[in-house]
């Protein structure tokens, strides 16, 4: 039986770049799941648990450390990396504190972002040897 390949959930309220990086993750071998909002991510329960998040900071109902302030209420912990098109200091702050691993800037490089997923995954998941 094949490992089940690393699940990521990518929240972004944007559609383009929301189908964009769902397509290039699941060109990776992963198993991708968007949502538009957090409010749509605390409503799936079949979303949680995942082995990483991709959330944007900048959405209108609830930003991305909201999202992880909200799951970590509900004692859901999961690897995260914020996406923003803007990251000053007080923001990196704000995101360490909230637990995300790393904070990434707009436009996205697709290989930073698969890099710093693979480095979240469990290593039964990455297809290293486990």
């Amino acid at each position: 039986m094949a490992t089940r390949p690393g699940s990521v959930i990518i929240v972004d309220d944007d559609d383009a770049v929301r189908s964009s990086l769902k397509f290039v993750l699941e060109l990776e071998g992963l198993d991708v799941q968007a949502y538009q909002g957090g409010r749509e991510v605390l409503a799936d329960a079949a979303a949680l648990p995942a082995d990483c998040l991709v959330v944007d900071y900048f959405m209108p109902a609830m930003t991305g450390i909201e999202l992880i302030d909200e799951l970590h209420r509900r004692l859901v912990h999961i690897p995260a990396i914020l996406i923003t098109a803007r990251a000053d200091a007080d923001m990196r702050g704000q995101a360490a504190r909230a637990g995300f691993h790393a904070v990434l800037e707009k436009p996205l490089s697709d290989e930073a972002l698969i890099d710093t997923i693979r480095s979240l995954l469990p290593a039964d998941r990455t297809g290293a040897p486990g």
